[in-house]
């Protein structure tokens, strides 16, 4: 990767909405299967209902565990826009999959940090330890979003931020899963 530190070990994917952020994230993990890693930590999903999106799903990478993370049929928790959070699912599920993540995992997968999971006492304090725990991190971050956590995560010198673009986006997944493996064979960029 242009310009990656030696050091690296937490890789933060971002971009515009739209832009397959996710869809990067995804194809990166069966990359990372396909050699034997285990992979472990969250993903978000969007949820459609005839064509519209109704709310977002969280999925544990590695049991297939899956809850509501938002809906426009919840009727409490806190409200972004049409959608409810569920703090409750935020915090057995995401935040408990990145929790096992680093007992249980080779790489820890968090998709993504975003307004929603940051409503999340449980998340927020999940994401920054898996960030300090030393294992390789593969993360989406919302891109204009200027939360304190996230900032404090990407001034580490040890993480890394990659934008997808319409140019990139082919060939991330590929990049990406080269600089974890290195990282997960000790090689750590070494040329």
């Amino acid at each position: 990767m242009q310009g990656s530190k030696e050091s690296v070990r937490v890789w933060l994917i971002t971009g515009d909405p739209g832009i397959g952020k996710t869809t990067v994230l995804i194809k990166t993990i069966g990359i990372m299967r396909g050699y034997g890693y285990a992979l472990g930590g969250m993903l978000s999903k969007e949820v459609r209902i005839k064509g519209e999106r109704t709310g977002f799903e969280l999925i544990d990478v590695a049991s297939g565990r899956k809850g509501i993370l938002a809906s426009i049929k919840l009727n409490i928790g806190p409200r972004l826009g049409k959608y409810r959070v569920n703090l409750v699912n935020l915090a057995e599920i995401g935040a408990k999959s990145l929790l096992d993540a680093i007992d249980f995992c080779d790489v820890i997968i968090c998709d993504e940090i975003g307004p929603m999971e940051l409503f999340s006492p449980d998340f927020r304090h999940a994401v920054k330890t898996i960030v300090e725990s030393g294992k390789p991190v593969l993360g989406v971050v919302h891109k204009r979003l200027n939360d304190p956590l996230i900032q404090e995560i990407k001034s580490k010198p040890f993480v890394e931020v990659i934008e997808v673009t319409f140019e990139n986006r082919e060939r991330l997944p590929t990049i990406l899963a080269e600089g974890i493996l290195l990282k997960m064979k000790g090689k750590d960029h070494e040329s």
